[in-house]
């Protein structure tokens, strides 16, 4: 496996994970920025393939014109845990604090898998119950699920069957599952004959799993997903966006230290902020006092 580098992550080392993993795409290479979203656009978007209401990329908001999807270490590491999962067609799980990250790098992740390895998206409803976790299933795996979810034995019959093509089912916000409910997939994957690889992402969905020691034992690879590299963070946020071009360090830093922690999230937020402070008038400077503007339209911090 590549190590992922401190600095920005080299296509090259993409292609060698995914090559080491047999998982290479032939003539195709890394789309360091600006990702196209996995699934076509649905109602509602632009011409470019945008939300009206604000960019975003494989379902996460960016907050303002002009973000772009950054390639970085974090990233790198994502991409490496989601290639070996699905090429050992086993259970992963991608975890971390709330606004990381988490969700794009996998994200971007999944994108860069070959296009005969399908990706199937299931959405977790809030305090979801087996009928509505079925139908979830149903639909994402392109099943019928008005006809089946309430059926349980032809559903479980007719999912079990559609696992047995390689290909991964990924399951974000999973922090919002049942033991029971987690058992339920443990069940699904014991089945002989399962081809597919699991993947579920969640702030907290590790204390979760652990809940459901028989899913938890048959985990393949735990991956936590850290704040952003503080040394590299002037570097990061001005490939995100170039409104960030020619920021003092010392003032991204003191914007960090005291409001983003390594947030990325929030780190979009401000970004929203600092554009459409910077938009007031010609040559308006990204300084400390335009930054301390911004950050005070976030609401109070500790």
């Amino acid at each position: 496996m590549a190590r992922p580098s401190r600095n920005r992550v080299e296509a090259g080392r993409y292609d060698r994970v995914l090559a080491e993993l047999k998982l290479e795409r032939a003539a195709e290479g890394l789309p360091v920025v600006d990702a196209a979203p996995a699934a076509p656009p649905g109602p509602g978007a632009g011409e470019d393939g945008e939300e009206s209401t604000g960019p975003s990329r494989g379902g996460v908001r960016l907050f303002v014109p002009g973000a772009r999807v950054v390639s970085t270490a974090e990233v790198a590491a994502v991409v490496e845990v989601v290639g070996h999962t699905v090429a050992a067609r086993g259970i992963g799980c991608v975890f971390g604090e709330p606004g990381v990250g988490k969700t794009v790098a996998v994200q971007q992740a999944l994108h860069l898998l070959p296009d005969r390895v399908p990706v199937w998206r299931a959405v977790v409803a809030v305090k979801p119950g087996l009928p509505q976790m079925r139908a979830s299933l149903l639909e994402a795996l392109g099943l019928a699920a008005g006809s089946l979810s309430h059926r349980a034995q032809p559903a479980d019959r007719a999912l079990g069957e559609a696992l047995r093509r390689p290909g991964v089912l990924f399951l974000d916000d999973a922090q919002r599952l049942s033991p029971p409910l987690l058992d339920y997939l443990r069940l699904l994957w014991d089945e002989p004959g399962t081809a597919a690889a699991l993947l579920l992402c969640g702030a907290g969905v590790e204390r979760v799993i652990a809940r459901a020691p028989a899913l938890r034992s048959r985990v393949l690879t735990w991956h936590q997903v850290p704040e952003l590299d503080q040394e590299r963070l002037a570097e990061t946020l001005a490939m995100f966006h170039d409104v960030w071009e020619g920021a003092e360090p010392a003032d991204v830093g003191w914007a960090d230290a005291t409001v983003a922690r390594g947030n990325f999230r929030t780190w979009a937020k401000i970004t929203s902020h600092v554009y459409a402070l910077s938009k007031r008038g010609r040559d308006v400077q990204v300084d400390r006092a335009l930054m301390e503007q911004a950050c005070a339209r976030l609401g109070p911090y500790p």
